[in-house]
């Protein structure tokens, strides 16, 4: 659990984000090399990419860091 005020709220809705952003990312042809109660790691041409489904924050080699599901959708198709 995150430092976050709300923490029962992140409690509640974590999974839900998480489960959604696994679903996306399979969608497009993404397996998750690993996934915890917080992140979800994959590659994207041969770079580790870590999305945080709660927060929405999105690193790696290869695409811009940002936040939001979309953002890194849009990026892994062009």
């Amino acid at each position: 659990m995150s430092s976050r005020l709300d923490q029962q709220r992140e409690k509640e809705l974590q999974p839900e984000r998480m489960a959604h952003a696994i679903k996306k990312l399979q969608g497009l042809g993404y397996v998750s090399l690993t996934s915890d109660e917080t992140k979800i790691e994959f590659f994207h041409k041969g770079e580790k990419i870590t999305f945080f489904p709660y927060s929405g924050w999105s690193s790696g080699k290869g695409i811009v860091a940002g936040r939001g599901l979309k953002h890194l959708i849009s990026q892994l198709k062009s």
